[in-house]
């Protein structure tokens, strides 16, 4: 079977603010859990004594995981990725992979969502601890499949995709494909993040098949790799597919997208307490336009040029997406932009989004001159840096109020 969603059609609901609870402490004191070092957490820190915010502390995932912690009642903590950390990985990943584990491995996707859910949930439960951040909200995010459903129940425009029993491996796939007449598709590991075993997967009217992915089959073993590969011999393709399955396959058609300067461009939006605060636009000349796999930033006037007043529209979609995480002060939303701009879908909704070094927000919005940290702490109720005077010759057409801390008005 299939879910399909329409298209927006301009009208996009109202988005659901912040919930009243995403405050700081009364001293202006919060507690990370993030990777000891790793850059989100030190531009997090820049951003809250930037504030005049105390310095955060650090509680390191790997403490999190073997139980080595300690958090005094009255706690609020950010929850950050656990990503890029090889010793949190291999705990995460468990051991499963044994003495194969590898930083590159993609196997094991699954028993990482599995431990990451399940220690974000003992958080949670922690007495007089206040996350800023719903760990049942993350748990779906990253599971492609249920954030599909979730988005498709709500009406956000989302490419079609196969739903009903999961994918078993290459014979059940191709034969649902056939069913479907789905002749393009991206094949993603439910709990995947960065382009991880993502395989952009095409059938030519001749029987011809490639399979577009940064993933090496190595010795039987998937890894990581900074180059993207195609694969064209069905053995190899059936071999890769096969070794994916088990730990889950989300499986949509890879719509279209709309290009700049001969590359195809899609959206990172950041959305900060119900309202689009950022976005960078990423083109690439292959189908995933992930940096880390040659793609590269894109112009953002140029792209608002081309949607011309469909603008405000791709903005509302992704704070309508934002919309089904009510309880999640950022997220961000990948938008695949369509039709030459006039058009978009959601291809997902990433809890830890808001990795942008040196983006400031978007010109005349809510988080005008301030980072996506900034942002998030102005939100929370920490003093907003004052924007710059706007030098930009075409205001931002969304009109958003200001971030500011929850009211009862929001209630």
């Amino acid at each position: 079977m299939l879910t399909t969603t329409p298209q927006s059609s301009g009208r996009a609901r109202a988005a659901r603010p912040a919930r009243p609870e995403h405050r700081l402490a009364p001293d202006g004191r919060l507690t990370v859990l993030g990777n000891p070092g790793h850059r989100r957490v030190t531009l997090f820190a820049a951003a809250a004594r930037a504030a005049g915010l105390p310095e955060p502390a650090v509680l390191p995932w790997l403490d999190l995981l073997r139980g080595a912690y300690r958090l005094p009642e009255g706690t609020v903590l950010r929850i950050e990725s656990p990503g890029e950390e090889e010793a949190v990985d291999a705990l995460l990943r468990g051991p499963a992979l044994g003495a194969q584990y590898a930083p590159t491995r993609v196997e094991g996707g699954a028993a990482w969502y599995a431990g990451m859910t399940a220690a974000l949930r003992a958080l949670a439960a922690a007495p007089g601890v206040r996350l800023l951040g719903d760990p049942e909200e993350i748990a779906v995010m990253f599971d492609k499949r249920r954030a599909h459903a979730l988005l498709s129940r709500a009406g956000v425009p989302v490419p079609r995709a196969l739903d009903g029993a999961a994918v078993t491996g290459w014979e059940d796939l191709r034969a649902r494909l056939d069913a479907a007449g789905l002749r393009r598709v991206f094949v993603k590991p439910s709990h995947g993040s960065s382009a991880s075993g993502v395989v952009a997967l095409e059938f030519g009217p001749r029987g011809q098949l490639r399979a577009t992915t940064s993933v090496e089959l190595a010795d039987g073993r998937l890894h990581n790799s900074l180059r993207v590969r195609r694969y064209q011999e069905e053995r190899l393709v059936a071999e890769l597919v096969d070794r994916l399955a088990p730990d889950g396959l989300h499986v949509e058609q890879w719509v279209p997208k709309a290009s700049q300067a001969g590359r195809s461009a899609d959206l990172r939006v950041v959305v900060v307490a119900g309202r689009a605060t950022h976005a960078v636009v990423r083109t690439s000349a292959q189908p995933m336009t992930n940096l880390h796999l040659g793609g590269a930033r894109g112009s953002l006037e140029l792209a608002r040029e081309a949607a011309g007043p469909a603008w405000p529209d791709v903005l509302e979609t992704a704070e309508r997406a934002a919309a089904c995480f009510p309880h999640s002060p950022m997220v961000g939303v990948d938008v695949l932009p369509t039709a030459a701009w006039r058009r978009t879908v959601v291809g997902e909704v990433n809890a830890f989004g808001d990795l942008l070094p040196g983006l400031t927000g978007l010109p005349g919005g809510p988080a005008e001159g301030l980072d996506t940290y900034a942002a998030q702490l102005a939100a929370l109720g920490a003093p907003p840096l004052p924007p710059p005077p706007s030098t930009h010759p075409h205001p931002h057409p969304h009109p958003h109020p200001m971030i500011h801390p929850p009211t009862e008005q929001h209630r």
